[in-house]
């Protein structure tokens, strides 16, 4: 797997990411909150609860909902689930990639556009994962769906870009987005194929790429191309 570290992609029609910038500094504000302060009661309430925002809790078996310690209306968790984190190596990778691909996919799109664009893409992220796991009282964290969305544009903005990685973690090679990108997307459709064992929501990585993908075909500025 590649871990992504830089890209050839200076931005063309924006001073500065601000709001990949920003987003990265809420979820880091977040994390630290979650870890110094917050507790897993409160954490879990802003979390997706699939069984709680589809109406299914009364499938759930007893006692294996999350306690919840805020009261966070259902309909908001699909965005404010996407800035808690598990731990610090989730955290780290989810916005390592954002900081590599968010600012060009935010140069295509503008700022506000760009903000709008990555909620979407997390929300769509944790619709689709409620979705195929109706009746899961587990909570779902993680900046992944919207990052999904950026990988997804990114990859049908710029195909053909350079990009630093770290192969297998430690070696460092440039190579295409398109094979980059496109090897994390592969990987996601196979694990989606396979048992759903483990904490990753695979389904959700999916409904962020799906998401992105339609979404970069009408927010992106008007003159630039796809397949670049």
């Amino acid at each position: 797997m590649f871990v992504p570290l830089s890209d050839e992609n200076p931005l063309k029609s924006i001073p500065f990411q601000y709001v990949t910038v920003m987003l990265i500094a809420i979820n880091v504000a977040v994390y630290l909150a979650s870890v110094t302060g917050l507790g897993e009661g409160a954490i879990a309430s802003f979390a997706v609860v699939p069984s709680e925002l589809l109406g299914t809790l009364a499938t759930a078996a007893p006692g294996e909902l999350a306690v919840q310690s805020v009261a966070v209306p259902e309909r908001l968790t699909p965005i404010t689930y996407s800035f808690f984190h598990a731990d610090a190596i989730h955290l780290l990778g989810n916005m390592l990639f954002l900081w590599v691909f968010g600012d060009n996919v935010e140069d295509a799109m503008g700022h506000v556009k760009f903000l709008a664009f990555y909620l979407l893409c997390a929300a769509a992220a944790a619709m689709f994962h409620a979705m195929m796991s109706p009746t899961s009282p587990v909570p779902l964290i993680g900046a992944s769906g919207g990052v999904a969305g950026v990988i997804a544009a990114y990859l049908m903005l710029h195909p053909r870009v350079r990009v630093w990685v770290l192969v297998m973690r430690v070696i460092p090679m440039q190579i295409s987005a398109a094979f980059a990108l496109g090897a994390w997307v592969l990987t996601q459709l196979v694990m989606v194929a396979l048992p759903q064992t483990g904490p990753v929501a695979w389904w959700a990585h999916i409904g962020g790429l799906v998401a992105g993908a339609a979404l970069v075909l009408v927010m992106r500025r008007k003159g630039v191309p796809v397949l670049q």
